[in-house]
């Protein structure tokens, strides 16, 4: 069996069967089944299905939160900090398209808890993507007619699209999205 650490093994699995079949059509035993592990092992890092479903979109949120914080840090001109941060949660999404892809289309069927704590997450990411906004917009680099928040708003639909239309097979490489994304919103913003 693989030397991957169990809980690894186990979100492996059920990102891969939660694509394949479905969040509410995949059971825990075949989760185990497919990481080889005892439903025991998986009880002892993950409570329930539902926090495997947690826990897969967690990581990739915790990826970009580390990554916005560094560029939002960065000392660099806020406009090449926006281009750098809308660039990677392109990038960053696509990487991780499927667990992104199941947890849009399952997180309704998480726990009101565990729904709210995932908001709460999300909103962080937004007010600090937001932050490079409004500071550009306070020191006239961007336009101020157009509300922060709907530019983020806008942004952000247009990222969680992203798995209705790509693929890794297509024309345009992840970094290149990335780069288009950037380059419309940075320009959008322009007064």
């Amino acid at each position: 069996m693989s030397e991957e650490p169990v809980p690894a093994r186990l979100l492996s699995a059920a990102t891969r069967l939660f694509a394949e079949r479905g969040f509410d059509r995949t059971s825990v035993q075949e989760i185990v089944a497919a990481a080889g592990v005892t439903k025991g092992a998986m009880y002892h890092y993950f409570g329930s299905k539902d926090d495997l479903l947690h826990e897969i979109y967690g990581r990739v949120l915790r990826l970009q939160t580390k990554q916005l914080e560094k560029v939002v840090a960065s000392g660099e001109p806020v406009s090449a900090r926006l281009h750098a941060a809308a660039s990677d949660v392109v990038v960053s999404s696509i990487d991780n398209l499927d667990d992104t892809t199941i947890f849009f289309q399952s997180m309704h069927q998480l726990s009101p808890s565990k729904r709210k704590a995932v908001r709460a997450d999300r909103r962080r990411y937004h007010v600090l993507f937001r932050s490079l906004i409004e500071e550009g917009q306070r020191d006239g680099v961007f336009r101020t007619d157009k509300p922060a928040d709907i530019v983020v708003d806008f942004f952000f639909g247009s990222v969680h699209h992203l798995a209705v239309w790509y693929r890794s097979d297509g024309r345009l490489s992840a970094q290149e999205v990335g780069t288009h994304y950037a380059d419309l919103l940075v320009d959008s913003l322009r007064p």
